[in-house]
């Protein structure tokens, strides 16, 4: 039994053993095996380091070599400028010289001249002298004695002249102290007339209870601004009862919005779309009514074969005015007095009264160009087909052209008659007319504006720009460019405020 523990001993320890041997055996070659890999790997990654290297420093090589290439590129640019740049020096180095060869051979002409000049002076001199005193000799008297004896001479000359021009003087003023007698009354009487600008440039809307009011202007005002801005007309609510005053000096606007007000009021329907709808109708309504206006009042004077524009234009003298005086009122008791005239003289009535009532109609176009109403006058009749005779008399009845019919100075004396009566003109409201006109055309003339109105008596002007055209900023810009020439070409009392609107809409219809 002993034996067979000691055997079994001895055969595990020599399993033991030989396994142990084994295993050694096993874990040399693997390790001889992962070193051999990894020496192997090692040198795989070597080679590819090296690789890696050579491709860098080719790569740094091509870089460099490129940056050289660009660097010697700029040199001989840079040379290339320099040699150009030596060149030209060169060359005005070359022509300054020759100029100034020039120069020399010009101041050397010049000095000769001078010599010659100085010489033929003194030989001029020495044969004036010598006349001198032939002229001396002749006539027995020194150069002295010779000159006071003609300034005694020229001197009783221009006392005698002196008396005569102040005898016509005299004489001038006896004959003409009548009529300058007439001008200071009349000029007196004009002075103290009740009308004034204000007056005339203003509309008042009567309206049935203060409650409209509120209605009119419209919530945070837009209803009012809307009807500013479609009419270019100052609307002024305030406090006085059952009225609104319509401002604006233009009488054709002032006239668009009373009638603009008085169909929204009586509508009932008062809003922004509402407003524009009836101002474009009312606009039409008033171009039928002047041209109706026109067909009847040449019809009242017995005018016949007008053609239609210049019938518009007659019918348009009834919102004008001419030195405060209504312009169709002026034509017509023009046309009456130039029918008398002629009458009287013998002439034909019929051409002097077509002369009357169309010598004025150059004041009517609202698009006036820089000419005298007169010749735009005569032009627009020669458009039309006026007959030369009618033409030359609206053309010179203020002497802009010469007369050349005895119908001319026939109607420039019956315009200066319906003019001159006594309070019949006030020339303060036409200039104060013709100022806010101005203004509204010179903000006009830039690109991109649409509209412009002048309101408050000319203290403000509102200007409608394109929002396609014209950006905020640009907007700015404009207002500050009018504001700066309004300030620099204009003559205007107080401040003008210059507001410019940009106004964006996007419209789209339901179908």
């Amino acid at each position: 039994m002993v034996n067979i523990f000691i055997a079994g001993g001895v055969a595990l320890t020599a399993g033991f053993i030989i396994g142990y041997v084994v295993l050694k055996i096993s874990l040399r070659r693997r390790s001889e095996n992962i070193i051999k890999e990894a020496e192997a790997e090692a040198e795989v990654i070597k080679k590819d380091k090296i690789l890696q290297a050579k491709e860098k420093f080719l790569q740094i090589k091509t870089e460099h070599e490129k940056q050289a290439a660009i660097r010697n590129n700029k040199l001989q640019q840079a040379e290339g400028r320099v040699k150009q740049q030596e060149t030209a020096i060169s060359q005005k180095l070359e022509e300054i010289q020759r100029k100034s060869k020039d120069l020399q051979s010009l101041q050397t002409n010049i000095d000769v001249q001078k010599e010659l000049l100085e010489k033929k002076v003194g030989e001029l001199d020495k044969i004036k002298k010598q006349h001198i005193e032939q002229l001396e000799a002749i006539s027995g008297m020194s150069g002295e004695q010779a000159k006071a004896k003609l300034i005694d001479s020229l001197k009783e000359e221009a006392e005698a002249q002196a008396v005569s021009f102040v005898n016509e003087i005299m004489e001038e003023a006896r004959m003409t102290a009548n009529m300058e007698a007439k001008k200071v009354v009349i000029k007196t009487i004009q002075r103290v007339a009740t009308e004034t600008a204000t007056e005339n440039a203003v509309s008042i809307f009567h309206i049935d209870s203060d409650e409209i009011k509120g209605r009119i202007i419209g919530r945070e005002g837009r209803n009012i601004r809307a009807l500013e801005a479609a009419t270019g007309v100052e609307i002024i609510v305030d406090d006085t009862p059952e009225a609104i005053v319509l401002s604006g000096f233009d009488p054709v606007r002032r006239e668009i919005a009373r009638l603009s007000l008085h169909q929204l009021v009586t509508d009932g329907r008062i809003h922004p779309a509402r407003i524009e709808e009836v101002v474009n109708k009312v606009k039409k309504q008033i171009e039928e009514e002047i041209i109706e206006t026109g067909k009847r009042t040449t019809i009242d004077l017995g005018i016949h074969g007008l053609h239609p524009e210049l019938v518009r234009l007659i019918g348009k003298m009834k919102y004008r005015s001419s030195y405060g005086q209504n312009l169709l009122q002026h034509a017509r008791e023009t046309a009456n007095l130039c029918a008398i005239m002629a009458a009287e003289l013998g002439l034909n009535v019929k051409k002097a009264k077509r002369a009357g009532l169309l010598h004025d109609i150059g004041k009517v176009p609202d698009d006036e160009p820089e000419l005298p109403h007169a010749i735009l006058g005569m032009q627009l009749a020669e458009k039309y087909k006026e007959k030369p005779d009618i033409c030359n008399a609206i053309g010179a009845h203020h002497e802009e052209v010469e007369m050349t019919t005895l119908i001319a100075p026939i109607v420039q004396a019956c315009d200066a008659i319906s003019g001159a009566r006594p309070g019949a003109r006030r020339e303060v409201v036409e200039s104060y007319i013709k100022r806010l006109k101005d203004m509204e055309d010179l903000a006009l003339s830039y690109n991109g504006v649409v509209k412009t109105y002048a309101i408050q008596a000319g203290r403000e002007l509102r200007v409608v720009v394109g929002s396609e055209k014209i950006s905020d900023a640009e907007a700015e810009k404009i207002s500050f460019d009018i504001a700066k020439r309004i300030q620099d070409e204009m003559t205007y009392p107080g401040q003008v405020k210059v507001t410019v609107i940009r106004e964006t809409r996007a419209i789209a219809y339901a179908k």
